[in-house]
């Protein structure tokens, strides 16, 4: 490579609603930011799905220049890979359901693709320059409309055998908590019964609030509802800080991180910074010290970051 040539990459986070496309410059090891755009998801069409992820492609390349083209893609999906047969299962975008996403847009693209799930990119991001910069090891936690999360050694993500690794939300609920808070085993839509993501997501936690005689309304509102002396409110949140706690606990004797970063739309809320360290310590045998649970530097900008960081990492 000249000293007049570039490496660039491009991060492609993908949701239920919006695509979201960043260009990024090599610049000593580090990411610098050249372009960024957003589009709506095509969410039940699949050509057009592909031409929309040509079309942001297009436009990140003459930003970068020729000096930096073709850039490596990394893209962020929300759900999972088949790894037998490569088809993407559990997507919250119809289109993408049973095909071969990454095979379709790197003939599309001519250059070399890479897919992660949305929240490993989250967890790589987070590690590299975010909350957990220069530790050697960290999770990063999405508890949001579902909840999965990431592993990352020395800043390089760690995906293991399926590619899944990290994927906690998928845990199930163990009985005696189950029968301690006499909670409904929730069908999941991966097709398991109890998934921890049922109880511990935003959705979950309305279902909990719900179950305890209130509505289904919104954890913002639990938790204002709480402050405010409402006893099912705050029932609810105990009962979700004990479940919290319990997954968080497991996922120390899992991985030992040297600290969780918190992400999605429940990492807005404050006393689960507070609380979670002695929740967790409550599922822990003696002598095994908490992590510290801290917030996320890049929040929801984070996905196209950690799937450029993605494509960097793979092609290196």
């Amino acid at each position: 490579m000249t000293s007049s040539e570039q490496t660039g990459y491009h991060g492609i986070d993908i949701g239920g609603t919006k695509i979201e496309l960043v260009s990024w410059i090599d610049a000593g090891g580090e990411l610098q930011e050249v372009f960024r755009e957003r589009v709506a998801t095509p969410g039940t069409d699949f050509n057009e799905f592909v031409a929309a992820i040509v079309g942001l492609v297009a436009h990140g390349d003459a930003a970068l220049g020729p000096q930096a083209s073709p850039a490596a893609v990394g893209i962020g999906l929300p759900g999972v890979i088949d790894s037998a047969t490569g088809r993407q299962l559990s997507s919250n975008v119809p289109a993408l359901n049973g095909r071969l996403v990454a095979a379709a847009l790197q003939e599309a693209l001519v250059r070399p693709v890479f897919i992660g799930n949305d929240c490993q990119c989250f967890a790589l991001s987070e590690a590299q320059g975010g909350a957990a910069a220069g530790l050697p090891t960290m999770f990063g936690a999405i508890i949001g409309t579902g909840a999965g999360g990431g592993y990352c050694v020395e800043g390089r993500l760690q995906r293991g055998f399926n590619a899944i690794a990290g994927e906690w939300g998928h845990w199930t609920v163990p009985a005696p908590l189950l029968a301690l808070y006499q909670l409904p085993l929730l069908d999941c839509p991966c097709g398991k019964k109890g998934c921890l993501e049922r109880y511990v997501s935003g959705p979950g936690l309305s279902k909990l609030h719900a179950h305890l005689g209130g509505d289904s309304a919104e954890p913002l509102s639990i938790v204002a509802r709480a402050d405010n002396g409402d006893v099912v409110a705050a029932q609810a949140l105990a009962i979700h800080l004990d479940l919290l706690g319990h997954t968080l606990a497991g996922l120390v004797l899992a991985y030992d991180p040297h600290a969780i970063v918190l992400g999605g739309g429940l990492s807005k809320l404050s006393h689960l910074y507070q609380q979670l360290p002695a929740a967790m310590r409550r599922h822990l045998f003696r002598g095994v010290q908490t992590p510290p649970v801290l917030p996320p530097r890049f929040g929801d900008a984070g996905g196209a970051r950690g799937a450029a960081l993605l494509a960097r990492q793979q092609t290196k």
